[in-house]
């Protein structure tokens, strides 16, 4: 699914909707008052109940004869979406709610990655290898800062799924690239990661020379690396040493 557009009034009101009721602030079953929720963000009517059929279509909420528009169960949102991701991370509480996502992600791409590049490196063109070149030769370049770092980073692993030439996995860089922006933000800010490009070169080499074992070895070190970056970037912010965030390298999250 296409992310949404967050375009104006009408794209504020939908992430301030979202927001409130993956944070709980408006629960689970409860019948939303559209009166009053006008009146708060200060839209139209027509504006709201559009902003609603958003989160309609996305499995969060729902409006029914004589009960009126009320928040679905947890069970029945698309928690897959891209938009439903990113609303999580951005609206996130505190480090517990944001290190649980970061480690449900990075089990999902844990599963992922490692067959993912064994399928690259079998089935990879040269068009594939030069994508993922350039995206490696942008992830070394220290101009930019940590935005270009975070956007070299994500095009490297949406090359490596382009790359299985399946287009269910390509599919899947909307899931994968919610959780890596999200932990590029918080470690590419930081002095305490390790450098990324080794661990990508050796991820590339290993396609290249279509070698699908040493690739998946690769892919499940460098997710081993991340691990390890957002433990020490988590253990220096709090200022009490390393996070515990799970002994595998799906535990919390990748690069």
């Amino acid at each position: 699914m296409t992310p949404y557009a967050r375009r104006g009034v009408h794209g504020q009101t939908v992430e301030t909707l979202a927001r409130r009721v993956l944070s709980g602030e408006i629960p689970e079953g409860a019948t939303l008052d559209l009166v009053s929720l006008q009146g708060e963000l200060d839209v139209s009517l027509t504006a709201l109940r559009e902003s609603l059929k958003v989160l309609a279509a996305k499995g969060m909420v729902d409006a029914r004869q004589k009960r009126g528009t009320f928040v679905r169960p947890r069970s029945d949102w698309n928690l897959l979406d891209a938009d439903v991701l990113r609303w999580q991370f951005t609206g996130s509480t505190g480090a517990g709610t944001d290190l649980a996502l970061l480690r449900n992600l990075g089990e999902v791409r844990g599963i992922i990655e490692p067959a993912a590049v064994r399928l690259a490196a079998e089935r990879r063109t040269d068009a594939d290898l030069d994508a993922l070149e350039a995206a490696l030769t942008a992830m070394g370049e220290d101009e930019g800062g940590a935005a270009h770092a975070v956007e070299a980073d994500l095009a490297f692993h949406r090359a490596l799924l382009a790359a299985t030439h399946n287009e269910l996995l390509e599919r899947m860089e909307m899931v994968i690239e919610s959780g890596l922006a999200h932990r590029d933000e918080i470690v590419h800010s930081s002095l305490h990661g390790e450098d990324p490009v080794p661990s990508h070169r050796a991820v590339l080499d290993a396609v290249r020379d279509q070698d699908p074992e040493t690739a998946e070895r690769a892919m499940r070190a460098l997710l081993a690396q991340a691990v390890r970056d957002l433990d020490r970037v988590r253990g220096s912010e709090s200022g009490t040493g390393p996070a515990t965030t799970g002994d595998t390298p799906g535990g919390s999250s990748a690069r």
